[in-house]
């Protein structure tokens, strides 16, 4: 018997029964690597190398808490240089599980790890380990191993499918950053005012999550890591959290849970291919850069392609029914399910590419820098959204400024975004592109978009000036009703909009583009309904502004305009 290692794993070769000519032994053996090389590929069946849990003691019953079976199965593969640890089909119940280096698990179709329920009595989660920064992120990111699979410092792992981790027994809830707590950024302000610190009762949970898992995969500091071909079912906090992970492999899960689907914090070389997340309370795919490690990491190297993101009701991404009754997520503002870069920004964002990807019921794509990070290079393309529950676009750059320092003022820069269509958008909002005063957004190219809004903004609506709200929790929210159905932009430099188209289907009052604050922006081909009487552009303190291919308006570059509106009123 001779063993063979095939992409990091290893498997055995058996030798055949009877006489094997060396031609036929050839062909033999190259049908056996191209099998091997293919299960591999696929994350199917793994060959006689596995080191199955029932034979460590699991019973895979759904009842029997099965933690210690599934870890000595982790450590015997380990312990002999790596190997896979199998699932067969059942349903496993379990607290934590610690993974360690050059070990796959392989859930087999019809194997299902149950995260246990502590309050049941007969187990619970390993402890959150102390973390000197937890000061400046909530308690969801600043831990990993109060979690159903964890690993810390690891190389060549894999979690593989195509079975289901079901998180029924984890909690969603945890503490928010102490830095912030009573601050304006601390929550989004659709939730209204923070507590203050004896008032608010997320000081007393600290103590609650004693025992508590809320997260169902967390990995810190990991590197060559392969997620594949598995479901994950109401996966806690985070159904992921990677922070501080290189060369993260994520394809063809399916992700249907309560809070956040995947957190990809301070990684680089990242991966997502063929997902589908539905997260109607949280984001479904978001990128951070939290404090989290004790240094600011910036998320970069980031493909996030064929993926779609929703907020239909909890579950029925999984049923096939996707429904859609649930009409808040938690912070009170539409179901969320949306793709993201933020909140948390201090180490920023760089070489970012988002293509080929479908929101349904969701909020749009936002960017976000507010806690002192970079975010620059990210392109976005062929993205459909239908059923949009806030702005479909919202580009932010504000001054929470959580993370020691303070941090100074962030920057977001070179951003483009290319055939995205929008069908059915929230109409309070408009797309948004708003920095702060002296800190523009920078170098942001929109081509080819076309966007329908549900119209309903009055004239009174019109003449709002929306709050700056610097520190507040970034939310198109934050802003009010704006005062454009189409396009707000303020605080911004060198702008180009081509083949730009929206409208609307009720009655809207609202001008299609209100700018402020504006420096450097060519409208190349801009299409918009709009009402009698009202003006495409209401404008105020905008420079260099060039109009090309804009019906109703002759070709101009205006180099200065204090305040006024085009066509003029």
């Amino acid at each position: 018997m001779r063993s063979l290692r095939i992409g990091g794993w290893r498997t055995r070769l058996y030798p055949c029964p009877g006489k094997v000519n060396g031609d036929r032994a050839r062909v033999a053996l190259a049908a056996l690597l191209t099998l091997a090389a293919g299960t591999w590929l696929r994350g199917a069946e793994p060959g006689p190398a596995a080191y199955d849990v029932r034979a460590f003691g699991a019973r895979g019953d759904g009842t029997t808490i099965d933690t210690d079976a599934i870890n000595k199965a982790i450590d015997a593969a380990a312990a002999a240089g790596g190997g896979t640890v199998h699932f067969p089909a059942g349903t496993y119940a379990s607290f934590s599980i610690r993974l360690k280096s050059h070990v796959a698990l392989y859930l087999e179709r019809g194997a299902t790890l149950l995260a246990a329920d502590p309050a049941a009595g007969k187990g619970h989660y390993d402890l959150p380990e102390a973390n000197e920064w937890a000061l400046y992120q909530d308690f969801g990111h600043s831990h990993w191993q109060n979690s159903l699979i964890w690993g810390i410092g690891l190389e060549d792992v894999a979690i593989l499918g195509p079975g289901t981790i079901d998180g029924r027994g984890l909690t969603t809830r945890g503490p928010g950053a102490p830095w912030s707590r009573g601050k304006a950024g601390d929550r989004p302000l659709s939730m209204g005012p923070a507590a203050g610190a004896t008032s608010d009762p997320e000081v007393a949970e600290l103590r609650a999550m004693e025992g508590q898992g809320n997260k169902a995969i967390a990995l810190k500091l990991c590197r060559n890591v392969t997620l594949r071909d598995f479901t994950v079912r109401s996966g806690g906090h985070f159904a992921l959290l990677a922070t501080g992970v290189d060369n993260l492999d994520i394809e063809g899960l399916r992700v249907d849970t309560n809070r956040d689907g995947l957190d990809v914090d301070a990684c680089r070389g990242v991966r997502i291919a063929n997902v589908s997340v539905n997260s109607p309370n949280d984001d479904a795919i978001v990128l951070k850069s939290s404090y989290a490690l004790g240094f600011a990491r910036a998320t970069e190297n980031v493909t996030i392609t064929n993926c779609q993101v929703s907020g239909y009701d909890l579950g029925t991404l999984l049923d096939g029914t996707f429904r859609r009754t649930h009409e808040r997520a938690p912070d009170r503002d539409g179901p969320t399910g949306r793709i993201k870069l933020g909140t948390e920004s201090n180490g920023g964002y760089r070489n970012i590419v988002v293509s080929n990807c479908v929101f349904d019921r969701s909020r749009g794509l936002a960017l976000e820098v507010v806690d002192g990070g970079t975010l620059e290079d990210v392109a976005v393309t062929n993205v459909t959204m239908r059923d949009v529950t806030t702005a479909p676009l919202f580009i932010r750059l504000g001054h929470r400024g959580r993370g020691p320092g303070p941090p100074p003022v962030g920057t977001i820069r070179r951003i483009a975004i290319s055939n995205l269509l929008v069908a059915d958008a929230e109409p309070r909002y408009a797309s948004i592109i708003a920095g702060m005063p002296g800190h523009p957004v920078e170098d942001v190219q929109l081509s080819n978009v076309r966007i329908v809004y549900r119209g309903g903004g009055t004239r009174a609506d019109a003449l709002r000036d929306p709050p700056e709200n610097e520190a507040a929790y970034p939310e198109p929210s934050m802003f009010g009703t704006v005062p454009a159905y189409g396009l707000f932009i303020r605080h911004a430099r060198n702008v180009t909009l081509r083949d730009f188209e929206v409208s609307y289907g009720g009655e809207e009052q609202r001008p299609p583009v209100v700018l402020h604050d504006v420096a450097g922006i060519r409208f190349d081909h801009l299409r918009a309904a709009r009402a009698a009487g009202a003006p495409f552009f209401l404008l105020r303190e905008v420079s260099d502004l060039a109009v090309v291919g804009v019906p109703g308006l002759d070709d101009a570059r205006l180099q200065r305009i204090e305040a006024g509106a085009l066509p003029s009123q």
